[in-house]
């Protein structure tokens, strides 16, 4: 069985002199996965780790091959480079259409898209069609624990991705998603009817958000810092 991050860094500890943390091991097994090469398949589980329940019902609330945040690799929160989105849906007033939004940790880069349901089939294929054109940088995906990401797996499999939930009632551990919709709020306001609302309306939003200066960025854009980090790869 192949070692953990954790255990090759732990073990080389204890030979030394030569050390490697885990954290620095998962990042460059994420650039690995990047540039399609192979050594990310070693990882236990070809790095999928999952919390079998009974009845195969996992992860958070039961949901079926969801996987808990906590096992999300610790190289995420470094926000060191593309590839780790958090997700979220926004609901119109009386449930009056939604929004799936995506965000990259690193970059800020948001991708939104109008859906007229707010179930899992809809913000399935929404992901798919969002996300594939930057399916090479999409490592991870975490959201809430919402019915509408209750099939996780038909998504991140097609997105060769990892899908993680955080914990109810802790909106925190999505917290850049948050403030994003905080953002997409301020041109759709909660009294805001969202099929009133064009899907090239919901574009544009999406485009005006990325080419926002951002101070986390320096005040750079996120399409910038996106463009950056994909042509270094």
């Amino acid at each position: 069985m192949p070692w953990s991050p954790v255990q090759i860094s732990r073990w080389l500890k204890k030979l030394g002199p030569a050390v490697v943390s885990h954290e620095t091991i998962y990042q460059y097994l994420w650039k690995d996965k990047l540039k399609q090469e192979l050594w990310y398949k070693n990882i236990r589980h070809s790095g999928k780790k999952y919390n079998k329940l009974s009845q195969g019902l996992v992860g958070r609330g039961g949901i079926p091959n969801g996987m808990d945040i906590d096992e999300r690799p610790v190289i995420v929160e470094k926000k060191v480079g593309l590839g780790d989105w958090e997700l979220d849906l926004i609901i119109g007033t009386e449930q009056s259409r939604a929004i799936v939004s995506m965000v990259d940790r690193a970059s800020k880069l948001t991708k939104l898209i109008k859906v007229s349901k707010n179930t899992a089939p809809e913000a399935k294929t929404a992901l798919i069609e969002r996300l594939d054109p930057v399916k090479k940088f999409v490592l991870t995906l975490t959201s809430d624990n919402g019915k509408e990401f209750s099939k996780p797996r038909e998504a991140s499999d097609f997105l060769q991705s990892e899908f993680y939930f955080a914990k109810p009632c802790q909106s925190w551990e999505r917290g850049l998603n948050e403030h994003t919709n905080g953002l997409v709020r301020q041109y759709f306001p909660k009294s805001k009817r969202l099929d009133e609302i064009s899907v090239a309306g919901v574009m544009k939003v999406g485009i005006l958000l990325n080419n926002r200066p951002r101070k986390v960025l320096d005040f750079a854009r996120p399409i910038e810092i996106f463009s950056r980090f994909s042509e270094a790869t």
